[in-house]
């Protein structure tokens, strides 16, 4: 007797292969959606594959191409808008003291204008969070927060600055967008495992669609809540004393306020412990850099200003 191999299946064997054979050559090809689309519309007319089929290789696509898709500024802000939103449910903004608020972004001002990325969809701004937390956030489109706390902790404008700075290049190294990317290529994967499965009925296409779509303001809020990576974390702190440097500011006061921050770090929980490596880990790795930075030090008159907003 003879045996059947794939009893009940044959007929789904080719248009499965067809999916995965249009997948290697979708992704070869940089107008991804467009082609996934072609490729499962010819395959439907000439009755190689079914209609399910085809949707499921077109959905594919459409999502391989929103995996690769640029951000817009006026999305980048937006997206940023909707975590700043979020992290504002968790935080109240200080407003008992403005000259502070005043104070902090004219110094984020005098950084941003002398950065390679001095404009944006709508600027950026810091607002000061009415918490004793020692933390700092940064959401993509200029959006800034240092809590009550940190501000304390920082000793002289070029420390506080060395925080803001640090901050600005988390947006400008567009830190929150490349997570974005990496969760949409995840769900593009997810697309992409199961449309064969779904093509021979096994899942709702509609459901993994939504799946895919998944809001893009959770994944950074998740992002945020969570810290960036080690490695970003490091480019910040190197990118952050570059900023210094530009806008006239002592670079080594990044080390300044770091070891500030590793004093507190034992006394205090959550905050900066639980969202960056550790203070330790930072100071070693802008010593290794710092001395690069030179710029006259005139740290000495900015002194007044500081000791009269504090």
């Amino acid at each position: 007797m003879k045996t059947t191999i794939f009893s009940g299946t044959k007929s789904r064997v080719f248009p499965l292969m067809l999916v995965f054979a249009l997948m290697i050559f979708i992704l070869s090809c940089s107008h991804l959606g467009t082609l996934s689309q072609i490729g499962a519309a010819v395959g439907q007319a000439t009755g190689v594959i079914s209609a399910d089929t085809a949707a499921a290789i077109a959905r594919t696509g459409e999502a391989w191409g929103r995996a690769f898709e640029d951000i817009t500024p006026e999305q980048e802000y937006f997206i940023g808008r909707a975590v700043a939103a979020n992290i504002l449910g968790s935080y109240r903004i200080q407003t008992s003291n403005s000259a502070l608020t005043i104070y902090v972004n004219k110094i984020c001002n005098t950084l941003v204008i002398n950065s390679p990325r001095p404009e944006i969809f709508n600027g950026y701004r810091v607002n000061i969070l009415d918490t004793d937390e020692i933390n700092a956030f940064a959401t993509s489109g200029g959006h800034i927060f240092v809590t009550r706390g940190l501000v304390n902790c920082a000793r002289s404008e070029d420390a506080l600055a060395a925080v803001i700075a640090h901050e600005i290049a988390h947006i400008q190294l567009q830190h929150g967008l490349k997570s974005i990317k990496n969760s949409r290529i995840t769900q593009a994967l997810i697309v992409t495992g199961t449309s064969a499965a779904s093509a021979a009925g096994a899942y709702d296409l509609g459901e993994l669609t939504s799946v895919f779509s998944e809001s893009v303001g959770e994944i950074i809020t998740t992002m945020v809540n969570n810290g960036y990576s080690q490695a970003q974390e490091f480019e910040a702190d190197s990118t952050a004393m570059e900023l210094l440097a530009l806008a006239g500011y002592e670079p080594s006061s990044l080390l300044e306020m770091l070891r500030v921050l590793e004093q507190n770090q034992s006394s205090r929980s959550g905050g900066f412990n639980r969202t960056h490596p550790t203070p330790a880990q930072r100071i070693s790795n802008v010593q290794r850099t710092v001395a690069n930075f030179r710029v006259a030090d005139t740290r000495s008159y900015r002194v007044p200003r500081f000791n009269e907003i504090n």
